[in-house]
């Protein structure tokens, strides 16, 4: 890679961090980041379940882990968890949270695409709503098989926000205009002009820039090295929770919305 590439790289890395630092003070008022329901709760813990199983002791870590979201959920199930997260902000929130519920989780700061994290360390690595934003995914995908026990297994709940099929685009309008007209409550929280103005140019310039299909990260999980590679597009029940904190459209525009979850397997070398 050529110095111009490399400074580039550093330059958009730089702005992600420093977007999602902003980003904190509100990122758990949103629907769809933070926990609003034991109904929501309990779809995430199925899904896990589902995929990963109990965690009796194990260790996981929890990339890209902001507020602690996910890292409580794998907490609840059993798990031994590390929350990783490059920006300060999201980290002091998440280590709020932890002590204010008194669960005995790491948080601490690190690049979900160079963990530092030792070889072979974790039994389950799993994350949401990262995969989208990285620059380098064949990077991240070959640094998180390294830091994977053999056998060991990674999560990816994500999905494709770039690509909106009519449907959504359609339900989206509807769902502002209801806004705009006092119809519907309007979405909580407000970003400003700049911030919707800075999500779109790092957003255009991410790896996966024209949308992170799932078709697309399974291809770069096979070339890392995964196998037993699963995708389950069957995440119904976690976007019917969610839906009743929106209006109808804006729930409609969500569920039709290309979201997935990815199980994939490190080879057990035995």
């Amino acid at each position: 890679m050529s110095d111009v590439a490399e400074r580039r790289n550093y330059d958009l890395r730089d702005e992600i961090k420093a977007y999602w630092s902003e980003r904190a003070a509100t990122f758990d008022l949103s629907p769809g980041h933070e926990i609003f329901s034991e109904e929501e709760r309990t779809a995430w813990h199925r899904l896990f379940l589902r995929h990963l199983g109990s965690g009796d002791g194990r260790m996981a870590l929890d990339l890209a882990s902001g507020t602690g979201v996910i890292s409580h959920l794998l907490d609840d199930l059993g798990f031994k968890v590390t929350g990783l997260d490059w920006a300060e902000p999201m980290l002091n929130l998440a280590r709020r949270k932890a002590a204010g519920r008194k669960r005995k989780i790491s948080f601490r700061i690190g690049d979900a695409e160079n963990t530092m994290e030792p070889d072979e360390c974790y039994d389950v690595v799993v994350n949401r709503h990262l995969v989208w934003t990285l620059v380098d995914p064949a990077a991240a995908f070959a640094e998180w098989l390294r830091v994977l026990k053999p056998g060991g297994t990674v999560l990816i709940v994500d999905g494709d926000f770039v690509s909106t099929s009519v449907l959504e685009r359609l339900c989206g309008k509807l769902s502002a205009w209801g806004q705009r007209a006092g119809i519907f409550k309007p979405e909580a929280p407000i970003h400003s002009r700049d911030m919707m103005e800075t999500h779109r140019s790092i957003l255009s310039r991410v790896y996966f820039a024209r949308g992170a299909r799932a078709e697309a990260v399974v291809d770069l999980l096979h070339e890392a090295g995964f196998i037993d590679i699963e995708v389950d597009a069957d995440l119904g029940e976690i976007h019917r929770t969610q839906a009743k904190n929106w209006n109808l459209f804006k729930g409609l525009a969500r569920r039709s919305q290309h979201r997935y979850a990815i199980r994939a397997k490190r080879p057990d070398l035995a």
